[in-house]
């Protein structure tokens, strides 16, 4: 068991003034010292981004609680990578990062400002866990971000490998109806996306991308199950994208080199 209060980095995608990220930053205080850095606006679907050819600003500012906190021009993977390299001077010993209003299901993981920040976490070996909410719509963040505090305390005493990040998706639901909690795998999400072309006034073509909400495969053992049917899903994820199971026979093709 930890002797000393652990320092908890706590960021999210949504923007510093998102009430996730306050009800986050309140439930991982009564487990550790919290350092909050999230970027200044909404990044909602911004991926694993790291910027390199604009400067960086970080700010003090004061949450809608009265606390201080650090904001951030760039990106959720940025403000962890700022926060590892010198802009918040005390030893990281785990981020959190949400909580994300909307899940992060299946192939979401690789879109999600959430979760590319917990990435950038895992990068530097520091554990991580990202947590999003299942709903688009003004909600109770509150039992997403205690379970995400006791998670990351038991990440703390426990441990986790190298590289692997904690990804949890909570149904939009009261505390009450909550079923409990399934580890689970990705599940294979369903995208909708279509392609609206609108002209701007001096008539040059501009495009959205849109459509509706992504569904999904429901099958037993995914977080999209999981949530679905009333559950909490952790699904842990390695930084590791190999193909390990077609290594062997990928080396049996005809190679040459031109």
């Amino acid at each position: 068991m930890r002797s000393n209060k652990p320092h908890i980095l706590v960021t999210n995608d949504d923007g510093i003034r998102a009430p996730g990220l306050l009800a986050l930053k309140d439930a991982c205080a009564e487990i550790g010292h919290v350092t909050v850095l999230a970027p200044s606006h909404n990044w909602s679907a911004s991926g694993h981004v790291k910027t390199m050819h604009k400067p960086l600003r970080v700010d003090r500012v004061t949450l809608a609680d009265g606390t201080e906190a650090l904001s951030t021009t760039g990106a959720p993977s940025d403000a962890v990578a700022l926060a590892f390299l010198g802009v918040v001077e005390r030893e990281i010993d785990l981020v959190v990062s949400g909580v994300n209003r909307g899940a992060n299901l299946g192939h979401d993981v690789t879109y999600s400002g959430t979760v590319t920040a917990a990435m950038e976490a895992a990068i530097s070996d520091v554990p991580a866990v990202a947590v999003s909410l299942n709903t688009r719509e003004q909600a109770d963040f509150g039992p997403a971000a205690r379970f995400a505090a006791t998670l990351a305390s038991e990440t703390l005493d426990r441990g986790i490998p190298e590289g692997i990040l904690l990804n949890v998706n909570v149904p939009h639901l009261p505390a009450d109806a909550i079923k409990g909690v399934r580890v689970t795998r990705m599940g294979l999400r369903i995208y909708r996306d279509e392609l609206l072309k609108r002209v701007d006034p001096r008539g040059k073509p501009y495009y959205w991308i849109g459509g509706p909400e992504p569904t999904g495969v429901e099958e037993e053992g995914t977080d999209i199950w999981a949530v679905a049917n009333g559950y909490i899903s952790v699904t842990p994820i390695h930084l590791d994208l190999t193909a390990h199971d077609l290594l062997e026979s990928l080396k049996d093709w005809k190679h040459e080199v031109p």
